[in-house]
């Protein structure tokens, strides 16, 4: 164990003490240590900096903290985004640079509840808790903590410390929506890709522009009028001036792209008049990007159709090699972990073959955002217990599946509580290896992945990111129409890690 959150307690003093005990402790116990508090009050300041002199921290007192009490309450009611993120870029930080790092938790932010937001910034940080608690509200205390820990891996203390008890704590693996997306930045920051975005006429796309090139995690490309764009832009007051602008209508590439479509359509009928005609639209135009590699990929339909964004891929990008079709994949995120549903977008009435193929696509979408893919293959039975033509379906899907993707973790049918609840798991289909614990959902139909995906996001107030298409040789995403700033924001980033 490489880090501890402390909770801390109603009494000063008393936190005061066993913060001293716990640094003189670790400080013997590790060469290099940091002290971290994600939100610090000016009394904590000059208390850590007293710590950082008589425990001789090798640490910035600047670096003790992610925001004073009263800016953090501004940020998180502003942009609950950027207030996680924050955390976790100065917390990952110190991580790297120190062998131990002591986490002590905020003691109040305005009339929220307090010690649930401790807990939730240390399942962010994947960093275990001991709280400091008086005696008075030790059984509450644990209670609460049994509820939000499953009953395991965390510690209650007082002055009187047990640290062979703290040593048997584990760090948390719990991914989050807020570290999910943390991971992704950090992954397109390292490897920096340029996304296209057709449809530079909807303001909602620019104002997701200025937030992605504030963070740098991309370069964009934005098509339409560049006049037109600025003086929008300057409008709604953004900064989108480090983006390129292209016009599809007069742009110098069009006589090149006009012969590349021309080459790839002519065997369909396509004649050269007609291929100079068709680059001028926004999304042929997006995609030849792409296609021609100036840019990495493309994220289009704030105003267009699913089928207008996908039909130029499909002729242009066309599919993976052994992957028979496009299908859509959502990340949804619930309070501490990340699940994947599929097929959301694309096909209504997907064949056997066309299921198997989405399960593989599918779980390597997942595991490339850092997923260990466990995949169902959902049905209205689990194992053998029902049947029908569309469980005939799914259990050949299955057999496809192991026979061409021998690899796959998969298992099915399965009902969804099978597949989510290890209890139902046991009794449902006791010799599953993977039933109870699956990320990776494939739905039998376009019907029931739509149903069930909008179902969790608006019921359990889930994040929901996507449609991701998965399948073709390089990314192009579908927004919805009814897309947020934050969906196409979360879609762009998607879309830069897809392409490395």
């Amino acid at each position: 164990m490489e880090n501890l959150y402390l909770i801390r307690s109603k009494s000063d003093d008393q936190n005061i003490i066993v913060g001293l005990k716990l640094l003189e402790y670790y400080s013997k116990n590790y060469k290099n240590i940091a002290i971290y508090c994600p939100i610090a009050s000016k009394h904590d300041i000059s208390i850590f900096q007293e710590w950082l002199n008589q425990f001789s921290i090798n640490q910035n007192i600047e670096n003790t903290y992610s925001f004073i009490d009263k800016d953090a309450m501004e940020e998180f009611n502003k942009d609950s985004n950027i207030f996680f993120n924050t955390i976790l870029k100065t917390y990952e930080e110190l991580k790297e640079k120190y062998e131990f790092v002591l986490t002590i938790g905020f003691s109040q932010f305005g009339i929220l509840d307090t010690f649930g937001l401790n807990v939730k910034i240390a399942k962010n940080l994947n960093t275990p808790i001991v709280a400091d608690v008086c005696s008075e509200y030790m059984s509450m205390t644990q209670k609460h903590l049994d509820k939000l820990l499953n009953g395991t891996n965390y510690v209650l203390i007082d002055e009187n410390i047990d640290f062979e008890k703290i040593s048997q704590l584990k760090s948390y693996d719990f991914m989050t929506p807020y570290r999910f997306k943390y991971e992704m930045i950090k992954k397109g920051i390292k490897n920096k890709k340029t996304v296209v975005l057709p449809e530079g006429n909807d303001e909602r796309i620019l104002k997701a522009c200025d937030i992605l090139l504030k963070t740098e995690v991309v370069d964009l490309i934005i098509l339409g009028d560049e006049k037109e764009i600025k003086q929008n832009a300057e409008k709604l007051m953004l900064n989108i001036h480090s983006a390129k602008m292209m016009n599809p209508s007069t742009s110098d590439l069009c006589e090149e792209f006009a012969s590349m479509l021309y080459e790839a359509r002519k065997s369909k009928g396509m004649t050269l008049d007609q291929a100079k005609e068709l680059v001028k639209d926004k999304t042929y135009f997006g995609t030849l990007l792409v296609h021609s590699g100036k840019a990495d990929a493309m994220v289009s339909g704030a105003s267009t159709t699913t089928a207008e964004t996908i039909r130029p891929a499909l002729q242009l990008i066309k599919t993976q090699e052994g992957v028979s079709s496009v299908s859509g994949l959502f990340f949804m995120g619930l309070e501490d972990k990340m699940l994947a549903f599929a097929d959301c977008a694309v096909n209504p009435n997907p064949t056997a073959e066309q299921l198997a193929s989405s399960a593989y696509v599918s779980a390597m979408t997942a595991k490339s955002f850092g997923l260990d893919p466990k995949v169902a293959l959902l049905s209205y039975s689990s194992g053998d217990s029902g049947k029908g033509e569309s469980v005939d379906l799914v259990k050949e899907a299955l057999k496809i599946a192991k026979e061409k993707y021998p690899e796959l973790n998969i298992d099915g049918p399965m009902q969804f509580d099978c597949a989510y609840d290890p209890k139902t798991a046991a009794s449902k289909m006791p010799e599953s290896k993977i039933a109870g614990q699956i990320n990776v959902y494939v739905f039998p139909d376009l019907d029931a992945a739509n149903i069930g995906y909008k179902a969790v996001q608006r019921t359990a107030n889930a994040l929901a990111i996507g449609p991701i298409l998965q399948g073709l040789k390089k990314p192009v995403n579908d927004l919805s129409r009814g897309c947020l700033v934050d969906d196409i924001v979360d879609t762009v980033i998607l879309s830069a890690v897809q392409a490395q």
